[in-house]
């Protein structure tokens, strides 16, 4: 394993985090900030409790997760996107580094940066709500995990994509809508049976469903399925940007 390679890469990217950090760091955590306000406010107060959870408090782990799935996919899908569109791809294709280190340096970097939003997040919510953790280490546990597999998804995203609009489309009109439609604001509990049934078919249920439990052991899943749900989508992710990296696909030429 070339370390030095996985670092460089690495930590190039962090340095492009710190140099925009307003639009890296700060706009997600303002706009959270902003449904904090809304949702935890002006619906909060005509929804008391949901599960036995004041609705501020219920919202608070779907934020979080609606922000990583967002941020991830943004910020590996543009680092590697751009060095395709200036060029400097194929600098790192033929200097001596594996597939996984490549996959290491850029998926790594923008995973971080989606964890340190993510716990900026829940310190600004800690302001706003009262919040209790029974599980942090299976917090932590599904933070990092859905950073990584989002981080995964946008670089496939990325390497896909032969133009920046394309880098908006799959997270406008696929991963956002199903974030929304997966349990951020309400329990799908709440729904006709017939739409819990249909929601069980969106991905994005068992992520916070599993996230919600490690806060307040309340779940609309069963914290099993979620976790296998995850790591499914990680080994498919895994899998896809493996075989684009070996093949050269839309990187070669």
């Amino acid at each position: 394993m070339n370390f030095y390679a996985v670092r460089s890469i690495y930590y190039f990217e962090m340095a492009r985090t710190w140099r925009t950090i307003a639009q890296s760091i700060a706009s997600p955590v303002i706009s959270t900030t902003l449904y904090f306000v809304v949702f935890g406010s002006a619906i909060g107060s005509r929804i008391s409790e949901i599960d036995g959870i004041s609705y501020g408090s219920f919202i608070v782990p779907g934020l979080i997760m609606l922000s990583i799935l967002t941020e991830s996919i943004s910020n590996a899908s543009f680092g590697i996107y751009f060095p395709k569109f200036t060029g400097t791809i194929y600098e790192i294709l033929s200097a001596p580094v594996s597939y996984v280190e490549i996959l290491l340096g850029y998926v790594g970097a923008a995973a971080t940066k989606s964890i340190i939003v993510g716990l900026l997040i829940l310190t600004t919510a800690s302001f706003f709500v009262p919040l209790e953790i029974k599980h942090p280490g299976l917090m932590i546990l599904f933070l990092v995990l859905t950073a990584v597999t989002f981080s995964l998804f946008g670089f496939i995203i990325g390497v896909w994509a032969d133009g920046f609009e394309k880098l908006q489309i799959i997270p406008m009109l696929i991963i956002t809508p199903l974030t929304f439609l997966g349990g951020s604001f309400y329990s799908i509990k709440m729904l006709p049976e017939f739409w819990q049934k249909v929601s069980l078919f969106n991905p994005v249920v068992y992520l916070i469903s599993g996230f919600r439990f490690s806060f307040y052991e309340k779940s609309d899943v069963n914290l099993s399925v979620s976790l296998c749900m995850i790591f499914i989508f990680l080994s498919t992710c895994i899998i896809l940007a493996r075989w684009m990296l070996k093949s050269g696909y839309r990187l070669k030429s």
